[in-house]
């Protein structure tokens, strides 16, 4: 049953840390002018890309911070 509970704790962190890291990407990306790249009147275009690049950056560092953390608990292995 431990096996399973650690499962489920693992999975709520890393769709936390998923969520948490895609927010803050949106939020850092707003600083950035990308509307004029764009076309004028292609609202939709444009939050959709904003939306795109979010999850696409914040799932990468979301990913890169939960990997460093499975490598150093398991880095007492190394020392057995």
């Amino acid at each position: 049953m431990d096996f399973y509970n650690s499962l489920g704790i693992d999975a709520s962190i890393s769709i936390f840390s998923h969520i948490f890291f895609i927010g803050i990407t949106f939020y850092a990306l707003q600083a950035f002018r990308l509307e004029q790249l764009f076309k004028k009147g292609r609202t939709f275009q444009i939050q959709l890309i904003y939306i795109l690049l979010s999850i696409a950056i914040g799932s990468s560092v979301s990913n890169f911070i939960l990997d460093i953390s499975s490598w150093s608990r398991q880095l007492p292995y190394l020392f057995t």
